[in-house]
Formats: C-alpha cells, sequence, structure tokens
C-alpha cells in the first residue's frame, strides 16, 4: 500500500488549490476550513472540525438566511427520510 503523491503549486499571493480527486476524496468543499501543521521540514494539512458552538452557529446563520421555519425544515427532512427508505428498501 503506497502513499499517493500530489503536486500542487502555491501561487503568488500564497494560494494553494488542492486537487479536485483530493477534495472529492476527503470531502472537502468550498469555504471549508483546514488546519495546517508543521512537523519538521514538512506540513500537514487536515480538515477543521467545528466544534459544537461553531456547528450551532453555522446553523444559526444558514436558518437565517433561509426563509424556512424550523418545522417546514423538519417536515422536509422527515420527507426526505421516507422518500430514501422507500428507495432503498421498497
Amino acid at each position: 500500500m503506497g502513499i499517493d503523491v500530489t503536486v500542487a503549486e502555491i501561487k503568488s499571493r500564497g494560494q494553494l488549490t488542492i486537487p479536485k480527486n483530493i477534495r472529492e476524496k476527503n470531502h472537502l468543499e468550498e469555504g471549508q476550513m483546514v488546519s495546517i501543521i508543521p512537523v519538521g521540514d514538512s506540513i500537514i494539512i487536515t480538515p477543521k472540525r467545528l466544534d459544537l458552538d461553531e456547528a450551532r452557529r453555522e446553523i444559526r446563520k444558514i436558518l437565517k438566511a433561509s426563509d424556512f421555519s424550523i418545522d417546514e425544515i423538519i417536515e422536509g427532512l422527515k420527507e426526505e427520510r421516507e422518500s430514501l427508505y422507500e428507495e432503498t428498501y421498497g
């Protein structure tokens, strides 16, 4: 089992594009925060996990930006679950 090495270029303003195959494999999305950890002469880049308070703030921002009430969202989730269950189990 070898390590897949991917090369990426750091742009003039210090921007680094994470290749699409790595973003997809690691479920990285636009706007998501990552941690960059120096280890000797190398670095590790890893997704930053939201702590509970950060997750709550993000959910509040999403709810505030939408035109849906909490009841509408919960009802929509129930419908999605039922649809997925029906699709999966018939």
